[in-house]
Protein backbone atom coordinates (compact mmCIF):
# COMPACT_ATOMS: atom_id res chain seq x y z
CA UNK A 1 0.00 0.00 0.00
CA UNK A 2 0.99 3.91 -0.87
CA UNK A 3 1.72 5.92 1.80
CA UNK A 4 0.07 8.55 0.54
CA UNK A 5 -3.47 6.41 0.42
CA UNK A 6 -6.27 4.46 2.32
CA UNK A 7 -7.21 1.44 1.98
CA UNK A 8 -11.07 1.24 1.82
CA UNK A 9 -12.80 -2.01 2.48
CA UNK A 10 -16.55 -2.06 2.27
CA UNK A 11 -18.54 -5.12 3.74
CA UNK A 12 -22.20 -5.81 4.08
CA UNK A 13 -24.35 -8.62 6.20
CA UNK A 14 -24.09 -10.29 2.71
CA UNK A 15 -21.09 -9.76 0.81
CA UNK A 16 -17.65 -7.36 0.65
CA UNK A 17 -18.60 -4.55 -1.46
CA UNK A 18 -15.32 -2.64 -2.23
CA UNK A 19 -11.99 -3.47 -1.64
CA UNK A 20 -9.30 -0.86 -2.76
CA UNK A 21 -6.74 2.12 -2.54
CA UNK A 22 -8.29 5.60 -2.66
CA UNK A 23 -7.23 9.21 -2.14
CA UNK A 24 -10.07 10.30 0.21
CA UNK A 25 -13.18 8.84 1.40
CA UNK A 26 -16.57 11.09 2.71
CA UNK A 27 -18.82 9.36 4.91
CA UNK A 28 -22.01 10.24 6.15
CA UNK A 29 -21.55 10.52 10.12
CA UNK A 30 -23.77 10.65 13.09
CA UNK A 31 -22.76 14.08 13.58
CA UNK A 32 -22.91 14.81 10.30
CA UNK A 33 -21.06 14.19 6.80
CA UNK A 34 -16.86 14.21 7.45
CA UNK A 35 -13.86 12.88 5.55
CA UNK A 36 -10.90 10.51 5.58
CA UNK A 37 -8.00 10.95 4.23
CA UNK A 38 -4.34 9.54 4.82
CA UNK A 39 -3.14 9.44 8.75
CA UNK A 40 -6.28 10.03 9.41
CA UNK A 41 -6.51 9.75 13.81
CA UNK A 42 -7.88 6.66 14.67
CA UNK A 43 -11.40 6.56 14.73
CA UNK A 44 -14.66 4.49 15.69
CA UNK A 45 -18.16 5.79 14.62
CA UNK A 46 -21.77 5.11 13.45
CA UNK A 47 -22.95 6.08 9.70
CA UNK A 48 -26.06 7.46 9.28
CA UNK A 49 -28.12 7.16 5.87
CA UNK A 50 -26.34 8.90 3.10
CA UNK A 51 -23.88 8.47 0.74
CA UNK A 52 -20.63 6.60 1.24
CA UNK A 53 -17.67 8.60 -1.83
CA UNK A 54 -14.66 7.28 -2.44
CA UNK A 55 -12.28 9.13 -4.53
CA UNK A 56 -9.15 7.72 -6.70
CA UNK A 57 -8.29 5.51 -9.52
CA UNK A 58 -11.75 3.14 -9.15
CA UNK A 59 -14.26 5.79 -7.75
CA UNK A 60 -18.00 4.32 -6.34
CA UNK A 61 -20.75 6.34 -4.46
CA UNK A 62 -22.57 4.24 -2.30
CA UNK A 63 -26.37 4.81 -0.62
CA UNK A 64 -26.35 3.13 3.26
CA UNK A 65 -29.27 3.39 5.18
CA UNK A 66 -26.80 3.06 8.46
CA UNK A 67 -23.51 1.43 9.78
CA UNK A 68 -20.11 1.83 11.40
CA UNK A 69 -16.80 2.95 10.05
CA UNK A 70 -13.05 1.89 11.56
CA UNK A 71 -10.07 4.22 11.06
CA UNK A 72 -6.85 3.15 11.92
CA UNK A 73 -3.14 3.60 10.21
CA UNK A 74 -4.59 3.91 6.82
CA UNK A 75 -7.05 0.90 6.66
CA UNK A 76 -10.80 1.99 6.66
CA UNK A 77 -13.12 -0.54 7.35
CA UNK A 78 -16.89 -0.40 6.62
CA UNK A 79 -19.44 -2.48 7.59
CA UNK A 80 -22.57 -0.99 6.02
CA UNK A 81 -26.65 -1.65 5.11
CA UNK A 82 -27.02 -0.77 1.59
CA UNK A 83 -30.03 1.38 0.68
Amino acid sequence: MQSDQLHVVIVSPERKLYDAEVDSLFVPGEKGRFEVLTHHAALLSTLTAGEVVCVGAQPLTLSVSSGFIEVKDNLVTLCVEVS
